[in-house]
């Protein structure tokens, strides 16, 4: 392994300790879409990106932009990951690809390339503050809908709102589009979050698809009440009918193989030690690579829930559905990726994701791969997160030489030839 690939994996190493400080909790990493703690991280960021050559910029989405421009072709290959994550996180999701993107951009900062070189990191892939995932790459994509200006968080604030407080203007959030006809690739190093690939031996893997992903937002509606007066029988306890439902959910996703479902967020009204609870507001995740697969689980567990609340003498509403079919990789692209593991001596892994990355939305447009790192002990939105320092500079050698390859494609002699 080169000894400069080695270096810059120490730099990635203490920059993901550096940006899990920008947080908005004081004891572990929390960093929502455009909160603080995001501009913390784009300070330091782009000091980074510019030591390496790369001209930052943020887009009216809040995602930051380092290019570095060439004078041959007005093409770009986009390398990246997010930078917002899950409440109590890791310091790798997401970051890790970014940062391994700015390492990528100083391992060649004296070689010419008949590209731009753009290091993205996306402002928000979570879906955490305003329940909508993917914010940052949907606008780079060209596929933001105008009306989630108008979504609040917990504290009655806009996605609008957001954006503006942030220096940015929400009504040109179009202006983040790229256009697929200047769009060579989209390349996502990423940890796998999941076991394959320790369980295998190998540090990296080309991912060949993404499974789909429903979130829906559910509402168990009873009949509040004082909990030392109302006779047990006859209540029409919501969080009872919610908990039952949860047990539901929990034993479908066992019983069909390859199907995660989860219920992960569960809000009680009154909410109150001596009041049964009249309301309960609740997630739901359900994924599978199938797509008729997750949406029959999804028709399965609705009618479980109109159940539940029926017997109970209460209402089940579906307050909201969003959902990303599952999508494949570009075969062209990861085949390149593929040849280049093979050229730095390493044997691929190929696998599925279970998780939802801003490959999912950024492969609706451009053509798009995803290279997995191996992930020790699989434990992700977590704390106990973990990524190898010689598995990030074998994905550093990797991508320099995919790089490099997708180079000598573009030349401009052979561009014109094509």
């Amino acid at each position: 392994m080169p000894l400069n690939a080695s270096k810059l994996a120490d730099a990635v190493m203490a920059r993901c300790d550096e940006l899990a400080a920008c947080s908005e909790d004081e004891h572990r990493v929390t960093r929502r879409f455009l909160t603080p703690p995001m501009r913390e991280v784009h300070d330091r960021l782009s000091g980074w990106m510019k030591a390496a050559n790369l001209e930052p910029r943020v887009d009216n989405a809040g995602n930051l932009i380092g290019r570095r421009a060439s004078t041959h072709l007005d093409r770009t290959l986009l390398l990246g990951s997010h930078l917002d994550s899950v409440p109590n996180a890791g310091r790798y999701d997401g970051v890790l690809g970014v940062l391994i993107g700015v390492a990528i951009a100083e391992a060649i900062i004296d070689e010419s390339l008949p590209f731009h070189l753009d290091i993205i990191g996306f402002s928000e892939e979570e879906g955490e503050r305003f329940s909508m995932p993917y914010l940052g790459s949907s606008a780079v994509a060209g596929r933001f809908d105008q009306n989630w200006l108008a979504r609040t968080d917990r504290d009655g604030n806009t996605v609008s709102d957001a954006i503006r407080q942030f220096g940015l203007r929400p009504e040109d959030i179009g202006d983040a589009e790229f256009s697929t006809d200047h769009v060579i690739a989209y390349v996502e190093p990423h940890l796998e979050q999941g076991p394959m690939l320790e369980q295998a031996g190998l540090p990296l893997g080309v991912v060949t698809g993404i499974a789909g992903q429903s979130r829906l937002r559910l509402e168990f509606a009873g009949t509040a009440g004082h909990a030392g007066t109302t006779p047990m029988l006859g209540r029409s306890d919501a969080l009872l009918m919610a908990s039952e439902f949860i047990v539901e959910v929990s034993s479908l996703g066992r019983q069909t193989t390859g199907l995660r479902a989860t219920v992960g967020r569960v809000a009680a009204a009154p909410n109150a030690p001596n009041v049964i609870p009249g309301r309960v507001e609740l997630s739901l995740d359900v994924r599978h690579v199938d797509d008729l697969v997750r949406e029959r689980a999804i028709n399965d567990l609705l009618a479980t829930g109109n159940r539940i609340a029926k017997a109970a003498e209460g209402i089940f509403s579906v307050l909201e559905t969003n959902a990303n079919a599952a999508v494949s990789m570009d075969a062209d692209v990861s085949k390149l990726l593929i040849a280049s593991i093979h050229e730095c001596e390493q044997r691929p892994l190929e696998l599925f994701s279970g998780a939802g990355h801003d490959a999912v939305v950024m492969a609706e447009r451009f053509p798009t791969a995803m290279l997995f790192l191996r992930h020790p002990g699989g434990v992700s939105h977590h704390p106990d997160e973990r990524a190898e320092r010689d598995d990030v500079a074998v994905a550093i050698e990797v991508l320099c030489q995919f790089v490099r390859n997708l180079a000598k494609q573009h030349q401009p002699n052979q561009v014109s030839s094509s």
